[in-house]
């Protein structure tokens, strides 16, 4: 023991000499209690935003899936650029080709979204399902929490019907009542109904490829056992997914993905046109769900770190001026002998009270902070909707803790024991050293820099708000509720289901308030991509052009008096009547003014011909015959939020078909006050028919613009943070600058100085500050979007009017943050001033 005793001393001195600077550090503090309070708030502020945000960040980007060995688990993903942005899905056809031809992937699991009418399990409602086959759950890696999942036995035409709820579908709706387990449903759709069993419940999952209430075999879908669907290669509605073969790399399964494609591309020119650039890739899973959050997350985070770098910025600004203010203290320490590691061991044990007292407020405020982000990342990933708090909180607060209290500490200048670096024993007055200034000045224009970046981003996206907000749509959306009725076909003709919606807008138009009903496929924007990129089609007198592809429209089945409920004009010709479709010798159609343009350049449309030529009609029930025009609508943009020129052809409801149905109500009163008795009237006529998410075009298209609202809403914020941070930190400067000057300014005014020149030459520094600020923020973020733009797609800068925004709110708050020292100059006491000294 006695050994060790020398060895163990140094280490204890050390500690014990650390706690009393702790405890001298609470005492120095305890005197300065108003900028303690503001530096622990301005770090909590910082590093609660960065905690939050990398938890979010943690949570949806890093964090593995529960999907057993998700490392070997790939999306396959076909695309077509020249005529859809987003992924294509599968054909049946396809699929067999992959199966046969890959060997670097075990199994494949196909996915099929649905949407079907359930019957079984309390209120009708519409449900959006997944149809997989039999190997599925097992290529995902899946397991049921009750019950059991889809399995190879349940796979072929023969095979009874099987659903399995979603764990989320399970829990909220029922409420974990396990007595569903075996309950029998029915399952409707545009082709048919099915009975189905419920087996299992699965686990908690991320929802991909899309969120849905249930997973049923492919046996409960009548159009999945079609010939159409097996045969036709052209008719493409599967994801599908694939594991890796043990020892197989991605790039190796990617090659030889593309190696299998190539020759189904030359074998089958009919099903993949040069125009569309048909091509196939594979990802991860686990970067295929991340994806559409990534780039949004990782600007978040950007964004709270230039906030740390603020806030940071603003409290070395303080300690700083408050170390200015303790010179003659730190100086008589040093002549007496404490030398620069002692010196700064003091500051240390300062900055980390600070410091940790601001990471332990910002780790507390950071838990609700985190709820309101992952409702808010929700939007972008589903991801964030199991999002759990965990100890990456406490560890990142911690690490920003230990970064800023160092910072802090090394910032300010030692004065030398001598005393000849600039610092007196005996001046009872604040001198600010050329260095000391400099980085006063450093630290505000640092913050000015980081404001503006935050700044010029909210304000660009401020201004996509509003131009998505203020862009004329052409509909009354105000007027118009739209309710979804989906078509039930169960134990009813064709005719019947066009009878029931028929019958329904008779006694809908029948209740007080209502102007005008209609029956219509889609409700605009909500239901955009229903039917892909459209189906390709041409017209009387049409000639393509050398090498291009028949145009593509969007199909739509509509009621007579549609175009009247939406607030839309017919500008030539007329509209649906009761008798137009039951003629299948002249069957009609209206089109939007766009298309007329488009194919009939120069000439009348009316009683012209259109008919589709798009290969994938011959498995789906739409005539190719040609079709009469009687009319001419304006444009309808239900696919995008600002609308643009779009090519649509309506069908008439009574030669059909319809894959949905929506009711559309246009009414002089309050939308909303219809709802009970339209549901009352529908459920009337049908006790099995849903009635489901009545809302006005208006609040649809605000549910469709939360995305872009949200991320205005977010970034402003911080935005906003950031300025008044800034703000305050050239203030102080400013302030200090000025009481460290009061002997200068005395003697200025002694000598015939006049006080609005003093105003004008603070009020100049404060500008010249947010300036120097401006130049340094527009170059870094030009700097960062170059950058940006080699790791992400669709990376732009600012538009002209953001950045001048930007810079004219920044260049007016520095003016004004700098009016209440700019006075004080101005009101300095002659005789006080020269007294000083």
């Amino acid at each position: 023991m006695s050994e060790r005793q020398p060895k163990d001393s140094p280490s204890r001195e050390a500690i014990l000499t650390f706690v009393n600077d702790l405890k001298f550090a609470v005492r120095s503090l305890a005197r300065s209690k108003g900028l303690a309070f503001t530096v622990v708030l301005t770090l909590a502020l910082g590093i609660g935003a960065n905690a939050a945000i990398f938890s979010l960040v943690r949570g949806v980007l890093l964090r593995p899936l529960v999907n057993s060995d998700e490392d070997r688990l790939i999306y396959i993903q076909q695309s077509a650029p020249g005529i859809s942005p987003g992924e294509v899905p599968f054909s049946v056809p396809e699929i067999h080709d992959l199966r046969a031809g890959v060997k670097t992937l075990t199994s494949f699991g196909e996915f099929s979204t649905v949407g079907f009418t359930m019957i079984g399990l309390g209120e009708p409602r519409e449900v959006r399902a997944g149809v997989v086959d039999g190997s599925y759950f097992d290529v995902v890696g899946l397991h049921p929490v009750l019950g059991r999942l889809i399995g190879l036995q349940d796979d072929g035409p023969k095979a009874a019907g099987v659903v399995v709820l979603t764990y989320r579908f399970w829990s909220t709706t029922f409420k974990s009542d396990p007595s569903v387990m075996g309950k029998t449903v029915r399952l409707g759709s545009g082709f048919g109904d099915r009975s189905a069993t419920v087996i299992g419940v699965l686990e908690p999952s991320i929802p991909y490829p899309a969120d849905t209430e249930l997973i049923a075999n492919i046996v409960t879908s009548p159009h999945h056992l079609s010939a159409t669907m097996q045969n036709g290669r052209v008719h493409r509605m599967t994801e599908l997914f694939g594991r890796l073969a043990p020892g197989v790399t991605l790039d190796q399964a990617r090659a030889e993905l593309r190696a299998v494609y190539a020759p189904m591309l030359k074998d089958h020119p009919d099903a993949y046109s040069p125009q569309a650039r048909f091509q196939i890739d594979a990802k991860l899973l686990r970067e295929q769900i991340t994806s559409g959050a990534r780039t949004v997350l990782l600007v978040l985070l950007g964004a709270s770190g230039l906030v740390f770098i603020i806030a940071c910025s603003n409290v070395a600004n303080l300690v700083l001026a408050r170390t200015v203010r303790r010179e003659g203290e730190l100086a008589i320490r040093a002549a007496l002998g404490a030398g620069a590691g002692a010196l700064r061991r003091i500051l240390l044990a300062e900055s980390l009270i600070l410091c940790v007292a601001g990471a332990t407020l910002g780790v507390i405020s950071a838990r609700p902070l985190l709820a309101v982000l992952a409702r808010y990342a929700s939007r972008f990933s589903v991801r964030a909707l199991d999002l759990t708090v965990d100890s990456s909180m406490l560890w990142v607060g911690a690490a920003l803790a230990m970064i800023a209290a160092v910072l802090l500490a090394f910032v300010p200048r030692l004065p030398a024991a001598d005393g000849s670096h600039g610092l007196g024993l005996s001046s009872g007055s604040v001198r600010i050293t050329g260095s000391t200034n400099r980085r006063l000045r450093i630290f505000a224009v640092t913050q000015i820099a980081a404001s503006f970046l935050l700044l010029a981003g909210a304000s660009a996206l401020v201004k996509t708000l509003l131009s998505l907000q203020s862009a004329q749509t052409g509909l009354d959306t105000r007027h118009v509720l739209a309710i979804n009725v989906p078509a039930m076909s169960y134990g009813k003709t064709p005719q019947q289901v066009v009878d029931f919606y028929k019958e329904s807008i008779r006694r809908i138009e029948a209740l007080p308030g209502v102007n005008k009903t209609a029956f219509g496929l889609v409700v605009p924007w909500r239901d955009a991509g229903s039917f892909g990129p459209g189906f390709q089609f041409s017209g009387d007198g049409y000639v393509r052009g050398p090498g291009e592809e028949d145009p593509r429209a969007q199909f739509r089945t509509v009621s007579p008096g549609f175009f009247a409920a939406l607030g839309v004009p017919i500008i030539a010709g007329r509209d649906f009547n009761q008798l137009d479709g039951l003629d299948n010798k002249d069957p009609v159609v209206i089109i939007s003014r766009t298309l007329a343009q488009r194919m009939f350049p120069n000439r009348d449309p009316l009683n012209r011909h259109v008919y589709w030529t798009d290969p994938v009609m011959k498995f789906v029930p739409i005539s190719t015959a040609p079709h009469r025009i009687i009319g001419i609508a304006a444009d309808i943009d239900d696919e995008h939020v600002v609308p643009g020129p779009i090519l649509t052809v309506y069908n008439s409801i009574e030669e059909g078909p319809m894959f949905g149905g929506r009711l559309f109500i246009h009414v002089g009163t309050n939308p909303y006050s219809l709802v009970t008795p339209v549901t009352r009237i529908i459920r009337d006529m049908s006790v099995e028919q849903p009635v489901e998410r009545a809302a006005t075009l208006e609040d649809v298209r605000a549910e469709v613009l939360t995305p872009d609202r949200l991320n205005t809403v977010v970034f402003g914020i911080f935005a906003g943070v950031a300025l008044a941070i800034a703000l305050v930190g050239v203030a102080g400067v400013l302030a200090f600058s000025v009481s460290a000057r009061t002997r200068e300014f005395g003697v200025r005014l002694a000598i015939g100085a006049q006080p609005r020149q003093l105003l004008a030459s603070v009020i100049a520094e404060g500008a010249v500050m947010a300036t120097a600020g401006i130049v340094a923020g527009a170059a870094c973020g030009y700097v960062l979007v170059r950058l940006a733009r080699s790791s992400f797609e669709g990376v732009q800068m600012p538009g002209g009017l953001p950045v001048v925004a930007s810079v004219v709110v920044l260049l007016t708050a520095a003016v004004v943050a700098s009016v209440l020292p700019a006075a004080r100059a101005a009101r300095v006491d002659v005789t006080e001033a020269l007294r000083s000294e």
